[in-house]
């Protein structure tokens, strides 16, 4: 698998506003410079101990993205890099990711994590609890942090209308958000969703990050 061909094809054909999130998750250091040289800079991880492993050898320009799940006492470990954290499913895990942003003397971009799929296994807020937060004073006591739009993974189905729905509603609230709510800690501007197996269809509902592996880098060695 050429590396730097797929790199080339994502960038070349993604729409103005989209941008490519190279999902680097198990893959070693010398596939993720294939990729950084191919002019990649945008790389995900959903590990924090291989996160950090990598941060340290890899070159400082790269911008680390968090899109797994990320536990509170392991929030620490990444706060003094992190580009922008999407799997934010809970308000302690909010509050958690400003205390210790707040010790780094940072203000960290985050997406909330919105429960869109139909499976039970992944994590996110509902809607409604979404709202909550957004109505709520909690907040305004988040000094650290800005919330800069949400995220969602789709049913991992072959029914593309599934698929399409369930993008096309996190687009709908994404939008109810940032018409009710903009202030000083939230600036709804990213909408991250879409994956190897379902990305042309996030691009057609909106999607400004799409989060790719598999085509990038082939069958991840687990």
């Amino acid at each position: 698998m050429n590396i730097r061909n797929n790199i080339e094809k994502f960038t070349q054909s993604l729409p103005s506003g989209c941008r490519l999130i190279a999902v680097s998750k198990t893959q070693p250091t010398e596939k993720i410079l294939e990729a950084y040289h191919a002019g990649q800079r945008v790389f995900g991880e959903n590990k924090v101990q291989e996160l950090t492993t990598k941060y340290e050898v890899l070159p400082k320009d790269i911008q680390w993205h968090m899109i797994g799940h990320l536990q509170s006492n392991k929030v620490k470990y990444i706060t003094p890099f992190i580009s922008l954290i999407h799997s934010v499913d809970s308000v302690k895990l909010l509050q958690e990711i400003d205390k210790q942003a707040r010790k780094a003397n940072r203000v960290i971009d985050c997406l909330l994590q919105i429960h869109i799929a139909e499976e039970e296994t992944k994590f996110g807020f509902s809607e409604e609890e979404a709202f909550q937060l957004f109505q709520s004073e909690t907040i305004t006591h988040l000094s650290n942090i800005k919330i800069t739009g949400l995220m969602g993974m789709a049913t991992l189905t072959e029914n593309a209308d599934q698929v399409r729905k369930e993008f096309r509603g996190l687009r709908s609230l994404f939008e109810k958000i940032k018409s009710q709510y903009a202030n000083d800690r939230v600036d709804m501007k990213e909408l991250s969703m879409g994956m190897s197996s379902d990305f042309k269809i996030a691009i057609e509902e909106g999607s400004t990050y799409i989060r790719i592996g598999t085509a990038i880098f082939g069958e991840r060695n687990y």
